[in-house]
């Protein structure tokens, strides 16, 4: 995977990595973005103008910091899109109604961009395969095909707002050679900094503070962790569970609060002559899911305990 480019995390600057994740090169910097925050802002404020500019909303208008960046390096979906439409780009909400309705696999889309809580990140196809490009990830994460829905679905049910990216994404080498190969994935990249927070949790309790210590994280950055834990999950979905994938695809296309917790979704078999339906909540879709993970890891645990009794060898210890 060493032709895909993957710009890790710097301060709060995942505006730009999404976009930079997404473009396959350094194609944005924060200046080149706050040039477009600005532009915006100036043409809100001209808006504002034409109304008076001594009336009290204009007086007010100005006092209120830019809705577009601020001093963190957060940027607003405004500027994304602007940023994007230099490339002949444009983005869709991927739970609008106008979207559903066309009813499109995500497998035949070419890259997502994911927020929760002013992080942004990239999901994008190279070659015929799928990445997880987040910047808080310590490399590109393979999605397989069949896990892509679910790994949507279960976005949306954490509060993420996802978009769909329409139009011609420019040449990248990962994407010509993943054209012609496909790659394969035996371990799961982490989070940045997880390593070291693994380690500093396994040394014993002290009063002395240890140098190198590292903060504790902030709320926001536990919640954050907590939300992405899913991208790390080794998991794979098979064609065999319909019901299940039934209602990964109905819980992207139907309720009228989909990020809510307790959305519900139906699933089952229809046919021409009639349909058989079961109601399912967001909880029981997770646990479902869970069950079937704990199935094939149990058959896969079988399968491998057989391999070792047939050629007469014990595992490694």
């Amino acid at each position: 995977m060493e032709s895909i480019f993957h710009e890790k995390q710097e301060g709060s600057l995942c505006a730009q990595h999404c976009l930079n994740n997404l473009l396959q090169g350094e194609y944005f910097s924060p200046v080149e973005l706050s040039s477009i925050a600005h532009q915006l802002d100036e043409e809100e404020r001209m808006r504002m103008a034409e109304g008076g500019v001594q009336t009290e909303e204009y007086r007010t208008f100005l006092q209120q910091p830019s809705g577009n960046m601020d001093d963190s390096g957060f940027f607003s979906i405004q500027v994304i899109s602007n940023a994007l439409g230099v490339w002949g780009l444009e983005i869709i909400l991927f739970n609008s109604r106008e979207y559903q309705q066309l009813r499109i696999d995500p497998i035949h889309e070419k890259a997502f961009i994911c927020n929760y809580k002013e992080h942004w990140f990239t999901v994008r196809k190279l070659g015929q395969q799928w990445f997880n490009l987040n910047s808080l990830l310590t490399g590109p994460e393979l999605i397989s095909d069949t896990y892509l829905a679910l790994f949507l679905a279960q976005l949306q049910q954490e509060g993420y707002s996802i978009f769909v990216i329409r139009g011609n994404l420019p040449d990248c080498e990962a994407d010509q050679i993943l054209r012609i190969m496909r790659v394969e994935q035996q371990q799961r990249p982490k989070l940045i900094g997880e390593d070291e927070a693994q380690r500093m949790s396994v040394q014993p309790v002290s009063d002395t503070p240890v140098p190198g210590d590292e903060a504790p994280l902030d709320e926001d950055e536990e919640e954050l962790r907590k939300a992405l834990a899913l991208s790390r999950q080794h998991m794979e979905v098979e064609d065999e569970e319909a019901d299940l994938r039934r209602a990964i695809q109905l819980s992207m296309q139907g309720s009228s609060d989909p990020t809510s917790p307790n959305a519900v979704v139906t699933a089952g078999s229809s046919h021409e002559s009639g349909s058989s339906e079961e109601t399912l909540t967001a909880e029981e879709l997770r646990r479902r899911r869970q069950a079937y993970f704990d199935r094939q890891q149990q058959a896969h645990d079988s399968s491998t305990a057989g391999e070792v009794k047939d050629s007469g060898t014990k595992p490694n210890q």
